[in-house]
């Protein structure tokens, strides 16, 4: 999502160019749908005369607003001056909560992620939840901002949520405290002499995060880094600009991403080395972790590295979110959040509904309820009213990673007895393990 620069940009015009727009549209409107929006000023009329109860004109307008963006795509959205707040907090700062992205699903509360780290994370909720109550209150059939006012709270504090996980036939309910989430969406593990570096959101400064935390590892590692684990699971997107910036890191030329609107002058290409010269981790080997719950941003740089042939991707298909939104201003504390564009991978590939294919397919075994989740997983292309691929996917494509993969058939209680959390990673280390002494092999020859 194109964020600041934009809004710095078009905050500079609002004040001149905005009339005028308007003038013209309401013109247009005027001459092709005047009867329509006759129809849309006596149902208001009559609900300001005939409503049970006296309603409030904001509201009916912002119902008004948020039915016709809803219409659109599932990622177009109206924002207030509270989802204004709640968007640049996501982007750039801290609050008390629970460290969850949410999403409306047909009236209900879904969990795209939690913050890796975060009181959510930590008492075991997964993408592919539902929240149907907190504290004990159905919210099913309130408002998204309604929810997430509710979890969000003071540090410190406990809020219970009742939880209905895919693949279990009983809901649960799990009762979480609330801290101070704040926004580190680039973390370092050192799992040997490989790197694993972990990042949960592309928020601002992501790609200079990314940059130091490779520093922090070759510090560690006395300059011997022998292989890179790019963690995304579980990152449902952010900043375009991070993206970008990220991505170059590890480019030396090439294409990372273009976007496609819907006129030929709406095209642009970002291509490698526009913040950075050369890839920073040159001869070493790097996987790039992905799965159902890295989306958009995400799929954008493991699309990148994976067609320049930078990085192997492993894990599960991700989520198949391909399309940019532009952060449009109303008023000073108003905006639309529109779609405007698709993305493609620099092989000229769309990730919308189909997601990213890992090259080597590994389920999070060590999840012990993976295999009914699966079958129940959410993606893009099960939101109501997301884009359709102009490829046409067929259902089968998108039904494929459900399937049980026959070379892994180690238990949860297996793995756990041997000390294995986390497989998906596990696996990713061990690969790279291998690839060490070709890598070092290659190296000496080049000397």
């Amino acid at each position: 999502m194109k964020f600041a620069p934009l809004l710095r940009a078009t905050a500079l015009v609002t004040a001149v160019a905005l009339i005028p727009a308007a003038t013209t549209g309401l013109a247009a409107v005027d001459a092709k749908s005047g009867p329509e929006f006759g129809k849309l000023m006596a149902v208001y009329e009559r609900i300001k005369s005939s409503y049970v109860e006296p309603v409030d004109d904001d509201k009916l307008l912002k119902g008004a607003i948020d039915g016709m963006l809803a219409t659109l795509d599932p990622h177009s959205a109206y924002l207030d001056a509270r989802d204004f707040e709640n968007l640049r907090t996501q982007t750039e700062g801290s609050y008390g909560g629970l460290g969850l992205s949410v999403t409306m699903d047909d009236g209900a509360v879904k969990v795209i992620a939690p913050t890796k780290g975060s009181p959510a994370d930590l008492a075991g909720i997964k993408a592919g939840d539902f929240i149907t109550h907190l504290d004990g209150k159905l919210i099913y059939g309130g408002s998204l901002d309604e929810a997430v006012d509710q979890m969000r709270g003071v540090p410190g504090t406990q809020i219970k949520l009742s939880v209905f996980r895919p693949g279990r036939d009983e809901p649960f309910d799990v009762t979480i405290t609330r801290k101070i989430i704040e926004l580190k969406p680039v973390e370092l593990e050192m799992k040997g002499n490989v790197a694993v570096i972990s990042v949960s959101s592309f928020s601002a400064d992501v790609g200079a995060s990314v940059q130091r935390a490779w520093n922090d590892a070759k510090a560690k590692s006395g300059g011997k880094v022998t292989g890179l684990v790019l963690d995304l699971r579980g990152n449902p997107g952010g900043l375009l600009d991070e993206a970008v910036a990220l991505s170059d890191l590890f480019l030396d030329k090439g294409t990372i991403v273009s976007q496609r609107g819907r006129y030929a002058r709406d095209t642009e290409v970002y291509p490698a080395e526009i913040d950075t010269k050369g890839d920073i981790a040159k001869g070493i080997p790097m996987i790039v972790l992905i799965d159902e719950g890295s989306a958009s941003a995400s799929e954008i740089v493991a699309g990148a590295l994976q067609d320049q042939h930078r990085a192997v991707v492993m894990g599960q298909r991700s989520f198949g979110k391909g399309s940019v939104q532009t952060l449009i201003p109303l008023t000073r504390d108003t905006a639309v959040k529109l779609t405007t564009a698709r993305y493609y991978t620099p092989s000229g590939r769309s990730v919308q509904e189909g997601g990213i294919d890992p090259d080597i397919t590994v389920p999070q075994i060590s999840d012990p309820d993976l295999r009914k989740r699966q079958l129940r997983s959410y993606r893009e292309s099960d939101l109501r009213g997301h884009l359709i691929n102009e490829i046409k996917l067929e259902d089968k494509d998108l039904e494929k990673d459900k399937i049980e993969d026959p070379r892994f058939k180690m238990t949860p209680e297996e793995l756990k007895a041997k000390d294995i959390k986390d497989f998906q990673l596990y696996y990713a280390v061990q690969t790279l393990n291998r690839t060490q002494p070709r890598a070092a092999l290659a190296a000496k020859m080049k000397r």
